[in-house]
């Protein structure tokens, strides 16, 4: 049978893509603008509704197996007193597996491997499209082209379609940079991750298999030459009045395990398909980080994608695909905005209000959010 479906962007939404469409007996072809697969070094957390869909996919415990599963989460003030806690154990046992995190270079590779030989196609950065009646034909850099039936877009959220094809759709700046960095543990492992919310910005911490995660986020100019600039030794300064184990982390760090960039989200758009065309992952809905749903969101829109199209192939299946992802994404998008400037607040009478509200703040209330997160429609 002819391969009817091409998906451009090798990442996390356009791999699971490809094994969900195996899974259902369906061939595609990935092409990736990369000349190979290379993720940049940083965790990544999993919530229980990617867990409940790479279950669906029959590979969750070979990617368990890769991570490791987090008892708790909090979030503490600049000097380590606690706000919020997060018993991950109880809600994995309401929702199922909660808090899993993964280097984020094991989960691409482990994804890529399952894939049939001749799936991925890298090197092949896409530079247009032509569409025709009941096909898309696909330009690349190199000279080449590709005529396919179905085309799903995964290239996030710098993708080059989107922006041609909805003008304005630019990635939407956040207000704060961030630096984050990946370590051997070394004796500095904190029992569970946590974030710390100070007026110096946030600092969080995740451990991995083997490593620490930390990651921190100042608010900042978009861009900013200064802060682009910024070293291990400029971020000690800055979080030097941290509580424990923040400068240590820090004081541990190699110089060139530093990755910065700014955090950016898409402002919510009103449609994910067009025609025989359709939009997945960061592509069509990056989130900041805040809510932990950026890989989740791409995780359940391949399953989800793969699903409709197993119910009735063609453009349909993308508009039923829409249909199911516009709501959840978007409240997704705007909730995770709000929650980034909360955490990121300077004025030192509303970082007091925010404490004080958030250590009264009933454990039914952050129930009721995770229920909204975990709660799937597959």
């Amino acid at each position: 049978m002819a391969i009817q479906i091409c998906i451009i962007g090798g990442g996390i939404a356009g791999l699971t893509a490809a094994i969900a469409f195996r899974k259902k007996g369906i061939e595609t072809l990935v092409f990736e603008a990369a000349p190979q697969l290379r993720e940049i070094g940083a965790g990544i957390g999993l919530g229980a509704n990617a867990i409940k869909a790479f279950r669906v996919l029959g590979i969750e415990q070979d990617i368990i197996e890769l991570g490791r599963i987090l008892p708790a989460f909090s979030i503490r003030n600049h000097k380590g007193r606690q706000l919020t806690y997060t018993d991950s154990r109880r809600l994995s046992a309401k929702y199922g597996l909660d808090n899993f995190a993964i280097h984020r270079a094991s989960l691409h590779t482990y994804l890529q491997s399952q894939l049939d030989p001749g799936t991925l196609h890298c090197g092949k950065k896409v530079t247009g499209i032509h569409p025709h009646k009941e096909s898309i034909t696909l330009f690349f850099e190199d000279g080449s082209s590709w005529q396919t039936r179905y085309l799903v877009v995964a290239d996030g959220i710098h993708s080059l379609l989107r922006r041609k094809l909805i003008p304005g759709s630019e990635p939407r700046y956040s207000g704060y940079t961030c630096w984050r960095a990946l370590i051997p543990e070394s004796g500095i492992e904190p029992e569970h991750g946590f974030e710390t919310w100070g007026p110096a910005g946030r600092f969080g911490v995740t451990p991995l298999k083997g490593e620490l995660y930390w990651y921190a986020c100042i608010n900042a100019p978009r861009n900013s030459a200064r802060y682009k600039a910024y070293t291990i030794q400029d971020l000690q300064r800055h979080f030097g009045s941290y509580h424990s184990p923040v400068p240590q982390l820090l004081a541990c760090t190699p110089g060139d395990k530093l990755i910065w960039s700014d955090i950016c989200d898409l402002e919510p758009v009103r449609h994910y398909a067009y025609g025989n065309m359709v939009f997945i992952g960061d592509a069509a809905h990056a989130t900041t980080p805040n809510l932990g749903q950026g890989a989740c969101q791409a995780i359940e829109d391949a399953l989800i994608l793969a699903e409709e199209w197993s119910r009735g192939a063609g453009a349909d299946a993308f508009i039923r695909f829409e249909k199911r992802r516009l709501k959840r994404t978007r409240f997704i998008i705007n909730n995770s905005r709000r929650i980034g400037s909360i955490a990121q607040l300077q004025n030192p009478l509303l970082i007091a209000l925010r404490n004080t509200f958030m250590r009264m703040l009933p454990a039914a209330v952050s129930d009721r959010r995770f229920e909204k997160l975990y709660t799937v429609d597959f």
